[in-house]
This record gives C-alpha cells, sequence and structure tokens, in this order.
C-alpha cells in the first residue's frame, strides 16, 4: 500500500497491474480491502487502483464534512500523483456518488462510469432525516452504530449464509474514525441530482443495481437503469453486490471495460 498527501492529510492506495486504468471507490463505512476478492479476478491488463476516501480505513479526515465533492478531489489529487489521464471510475454505493462529482466536474478524465448499488439522485426528504438520526447515533456511541448497519447491508438470508464474511466487513468498518462516519453523512445528505449525466455524459456508464437491496430499492433506480447512456446490470442479492454477487458483477464489469476500451 502506498501514501500521498493532499491537503495536509494522507490518502492511503493501492495500484496493481498496467494498462488502462480502472480506479475503484468504495462505499460508506468501507475501505479498499473491499475490493480485494474483485480485483484478484481482474486480468493484468487492466491498471486496478484502489483507495481508502477520506476518513475512511488508513485514510485522514479533511474536515467536520466530507462532500462528494472533496472525496472527488482527492481522486484528482490521486491521478495527478499518478499522472493519470483518463481512467474508468468503479464506486459502490457513496463511491459511486463521489465518482459522479468526479465525472461532472472532471468529464474529459472520465473512460467511464460503473455505479455498483448506488443511484444518481439526491437524497429524498425522508433520506435527509435517517442521515440525521443516524449522525445523532454515531455521536451518542459509534461502534454501536457500525455494529448495527453492517448486517442491513445484506439481504436478510445472506447475513446468515455469509455470516463470516458479514463479520469480517463489521470489522473493517470499525476501522473507520467517528469524525469520517459523521463527515461522510453530512456530505452524502447534501450531495445535488445528477441523474442527467446517465442521460448526457460523453462516456458510457455500467448501471449495476440489485434486486433486494436493502439500502436502495430497486423499484427507486428501474427509471435510471433505463437512461440513454446506461448499460444495466441487474443481481439478485442485497447492497454489498461485490461479495454477494461477486460472479456477475466481475463478469459484467470485465465485459463493459472490454466493450469500452
Amino acid at each position: 500500500m502506498a501514501v500521498f498527501t493532499y491537503r495536509s492529510a494522507e490518502f492511503h492506495y493501492s495500484d496493481t497491474g498496467s494498462g488502462i486504468a480502472v480506479v475503484f471507490l468504495h462505499g460508506f463505512l468501507e475501505n479498499q480491502s473491499m475490493w480485494k476478492d474483485l480485483i484478484s479476478a481482474i486480468p493484468k491488463k487492466y491498471r486496478a487502483i484502489t483507495l481508502d476516501l477520506p476518513g475512511h480505513g488508513q485514510s485522514h479526515n479533511l474536515g467536520y464534512i466530507h462532500t462528494m465533492e472533496d472525496m472527488a478531489e482527492v481522486v484528482k489529487a490521486l491521478m495527478n500523483e499518478l499522472k493519470l489521464k483518463k481512467a474508468f471510475l468503479a464506486g459502490h454505493s457513496m463511491g459511486g456518488y463521489v465518482a459522479l462529482a468526479f465525472a461532472e466536474k472532471y468529464p474529459d478524465f472520465v473512460r467511464g462510469i460503473i455505479l455498483q448499488n448506488s443511484t444518481a439522485r439526491a437524497d429524498s426528504h425522508t433520506k435527509k432525516l435517517d442521515r440525521d438520526r443516524a449522525i445523532a447515533l454515531v455521536k451518542e456511541n459509534p461502534k454501536s452504530f457500525v455494529r448495527k448497519s453492517i448486517p442491513n447491508l445484506f439481504r436478510p438470508k445472506n447475513r446468515i449464509t455469509m455470516r463470516e464474511v458479514v463479520t469480517w466487513v463489521k470489522k473493517e468498518a470499525l476501522k473507520t474514525s467517528p469524525q469520517g462516519i459523521v463527515a461522510a453523512l453530512e456530505g452524502m445528505k447534501i450531495r445535488p441530482d445528477r441523474e442527467v449525466l446517465l442521460h448526457f455524459a460523453p462516456y458510457p456508464v455500467l448501471f449495476i443495481a440489485a434486486q433486494n437491496d436493502p439500502i436502495l430499492p430497486f423499484k427507486t433506480l428501474e427509471s435510471q437503469l433505463k437512461a440513454e447512456k446506461v448499460t444495466p446490470c441487474v443481481t439478485e442479492n442485497g447492497h454489498m453486490g461485490h461479495i454477494e454477487d461477486s460472479e456477475k458483477v466481475c463478469k459484467s464489469l470485465l465485459s463493459f471495460l472490454a466493450a469500452n476500451t
């Protein structure tokens, strides 16, 4: 694992393979270790880059609110560090929000976007209230919040059949600093709607959605899956597609990369 500095904060990343770059952006309460199985299945002809986003994993915080635009600037700083002119951005959940924020500001640096268990829409009023409640819980007892949140990302039956994996994800999530958790929740709450990018972006988009996602109901994503620039992929399990539906997600990703390189 390597480190670079941005705004006096340290950010940890990994860089494997060579050729066309794919930058993987993890979700809320995750870190770059979430991608390990997917990365191991990607041919070395692709350059797979993973990053601990602000306040997650081993990366430092930037402030009390991490907007998606703040996180996108960290991604841009990493691309500058690696002298990357263009890359695919693959984002899971919050990582997808970051990918879209990056793509909106730096479209010329984007080969394509992969949204996995994510959405281009802003939070609804109800969701914003949920974020506020979550922030209050984190401030009261961050470890309890993490332990209760992680199982809810998985399809109910997988919480039992994949118990060991859920425990591992929980262990990794507990590495997230309380400030990082709150800063991300505040940032997600105020992110703007970017659905227009799915219709008019100058790059292709792979949109992976799950039929039994407990966080992002499939019904709320159907119109986005039909957007002009989108190649849809529907999986059958929960919010953690790169783990619960790893084979299908990997196959869809590789097909998308092959079709657009």
